[in-house]
């Protein structure tokens, strides 16, 4: 049997807070066996790019990424965010070690082809090192992944934090029996925006085709869910979306999806 390895993707609006942040590691620290964590930038890369008078620029929810910008992500996102999060699981007893997708060569992926936008330096993943990630687990390590990836030409690539997580969850699930772990501000995909009790509980591939038709999922949600299902596909074990209490405690409303 599979031994079980838990993956925790932590959204933008978890970091901004603080309190919350720190609720949430706590959390993820005490939770028990394997396990990696996943995080996004939040505010910070926007607020420092303002600092050095740069205008971040957004489309579909998607920052592009120009060579001044993807230097100032790098910054914030493999540095201050990242270690800041490696050093207060460090203070709960839990042993992480941060990391971009350069090192150890864990995450290899291309500049993003440019059709009808061009993104930049955005990076769409090629290939997980499963075999090094599944080392750094024996080893007992507890890898904390920020949204940097490589192309393993010495070009650093900024990469959507929901797509590595479901990528890295797809291919450990060759090793490991994968639940991936979506936490963010809502209590699940929900039937209104406006109404944060009316979490759909469980959505299959169906149910899915049908509210993405009925456009109850769009716009941000819709790239997310996207991600969850490639991962469904290629073998990982559960699927979870909700809101931080979601990894500890299973008592309240959030989303599973399956196949």
């Amino acid at each position: 049997m599979k031994p079980n390895v838990k993956i925790v993707k932590i959204g933008g609006n978890i970091i901004n807070d603080k309190v919350l942040l720190n609720d949430v590691l706590n959390d993820f620290a005490y939770l028990e066996g394997p396990k990696i964590l996943i995080h996004g930038g939040g505010k910070k890369a926007t607020e420092v790019a303002n600092l050095m008078g740069l205008e971040p620029k957004m489309i579909n929810g998607r920052r592009v990424t120009d060579a001044k910008t993807l230097e100032t992500v790098t910054m914030v996102y493999a540095g201050l965010l990242n270690k800041n999060i490696v050093a207060q699981l460090q203070s709960k007893q839990c042993n992480a070690i941060g990391l971009t997708g350069a090192d150890a060569n864990l995450i290899k992926a291309h500049q993003r082809i440019v059709n009808d936008i061009d993104y930049g330096f955005a990076g769409d993943i090629d290939q997980i090192e499963s075999v090094v990630l599944g080392q750094f687990i024996q080893l007992n390590l507890v890898p904390v992944f920020c949204a940097i990836t490589h192309n393993q030409q010495g070009q650093l690539l900024n990469t959507n934090a929901d797509t590595i997580a479901a990528e890295i969850a797809a291919a450990l699930a060759i090793q490991f029996q994968v639940e991936l772990i979506y936490c963010f501000e809502k209590n699940g995909v929900l039937h209104s925006v406006l109404e944060d009790d009316s979490v759909i509980e469980t959505i299959d591939g169906t149910k899915y085709l049908q509210l993405k038709k009925d456009k109850i999922i769009a716009d941000g949600m819709l790239p997310k869910l996207e991600n969850c299902f490639a991962a469904l596909n290629k073998g990982v074990a559960k699927v979870l979306i909700g809101n931080p209490t979601i990894i500890k405690n299973r008592n309240q409303k959030y989303t599973t999806l399956t196949l």
